[in-house]
């Protein structure tokens, strides 16, 4: 038989029949598809979707995919560039003005006052608990009169002279770690149906109030199940008002004399913390030279608020006190305060305890202490004010 001639094997009845059926089926999916072709290329404009699938796709294809391309496609258009037929549907007319709407799948958005950043712990000196309490040596240095490091003397001598013995004095410093919490629960339905993934927005919220309260602490707390803060430190001075001094009110020589107070060591580390209510004291405030004087802080109102004092920078909290007590401004050195961490935040949820309400439970947890490590101000070897790395104003009323 030759290379090139086809060899035709017989095929049963039944095989011809199947073969038959295929070839139709092939020929009618052909016909089918050809028809559709010309149908839509001859009414473009009337088509009607053909299934389910289409109507998503032409859902779709009216979105925007993502804000950059909304705010891309206004753009354009207030420049004369284009005129993205997605607009109209979200208000043409207010568009004219520059003000399209914005699509709603962009708005899954929560509006939230932000809490201002930590001032404490970063400047403070952190250290880890490994157990639910720790001991820390220090040395207990209250005067500088005749020694330091409480007992340390140096002496001169003569050549071959004596050695006179001294020594310092110790002390111990604990923490005991507190326990710092926040709880909360939602509805499931709240959970799956809200626009904004609820379990991140609930843990970032409480996770920024745990650091909110812990910051408070850290300021004003007393000890009592909680850290110590500052505001209560033994070695805390405050600075007595001038004489005359009006009530409610801060002058230069307040910010002077707290600046004398700090250690000398200390400048360098130190920061000041004031309320909010503290600004406009600043913003105002003048240096009386005889009959004359001029601002001091704040020069004119076109450039800049200074945000620093003597150099050293200034921080507004609403942790601080309320202008004209003890505590509405602060110059302090933080690496003196101590914090222990025992547990970071931990964040754990469960849809058991609430199982029967069909709520799901949000529980946050930190344990830590914290307190100023100096118990007492110093009393330098000349001169009798006080010196001490936390320094307060006293009560103008």
């Amino acid at each position: 038989m030759a290379d090139d001639e086809i060899r035709v094997e017989p095929i049963s009845e039944k095989e011809f029949v199947e073969q038959k059926a295929e070839v139709q089926k092939y020929a009618q999916d052909v016909i089918t598809e050809e028809i559709d072709k010309q149908l839509k290329s001859r009414i473009p404009e009337q088509r009607l979707p053909m299934s389910d699938e289409t109507d998503t796709k032409v859902e779709e294809d009216s979105k925007f995919k993502s804000f950059g391309e909304f705010a891309k496609s206004i753009w354009l258009k207030n420049n004369g560039e284009g005129n993205d037929p997605r607009l109209k549907a979200l208000g043409e007319g207010a568009g004219e003005t520059g003000g399209f709407l914005v699509p709603e799948e962009f708005r899954a958005e929560l509006l939230r006052i932000p809490l201002e950043d930590a001032i404490i712990r970063p400047r403070a000196r952190t250290i880890p608990m490994a157990s639910n309490t720790i001991k820390l040596p220090r040395v207990k240095d209250t005067s500088h009169a005749s020694s330091v490091y409480g007992g340390v003397i140096g002496y001169w001598v003569e050549e071959a002279g004596s050695y006179t013995a001294s020594e310092p004095d110790f002390a111990q410093f604990q923490l005991v770690a507190k326990k710092l919490t926040g709880y909360t629960q939602a509805s499931n339905e709240l959970a799956q149906d809200s626009a904004i993934a609820l379990e991140s927005l609930l843990t970032g919220m409480f996770g920024d109030a745990i650091r909110f309260y812990e910051e408070n602490a850290f300021i004003n707390g007393d000890g009592a199940g909680e850290p110590i803060g500052i505001k209560n430190a033994d070695a805390l001075i405050s600075v007595a008002k001038e004489t005359g001094q009006a009530a409610t009110t801060l002058v230069y020589e307040n910010l002077v004399k707290m600046y004398s107070r700090m250690l000398p060591s200390s400048h360098s580390n130190a920061v000041w913390i004031a309320h909010p209510d503290v600004l406009p004291q600043l913003m105002t405030m003048a240096l009386n030279v005889g009959t004359g004087g001029s601002a001091i802080f704040v020069n004119n109102a076109s450039a800049s608020v200074p945000m620093t004092i003597f150099g050293r920078p200034i921080f507004f909290t609403e942790h601080a006190q309320t202008l004209g007590t003890v505590g509405d401004i602060y110059y302090a050195d933080l690496s003196y305060y101590v914090i222990g961490d025992r547990q970071g935040v931990t964040i754990a949820s469960s849809d058991h305890y609430r199982f029967a309400n069909g709520e799901t439970v949000w529980r946050f947890t930190e344990r830590l202490d914290g307190a100023p490590w100096l118990d007492s101000a110093i009393t330098p070897q000349n001169g009798s004010n006080t010196l001490s790395p936390f320094v307060a104003l006293a009560t103008r009323s």
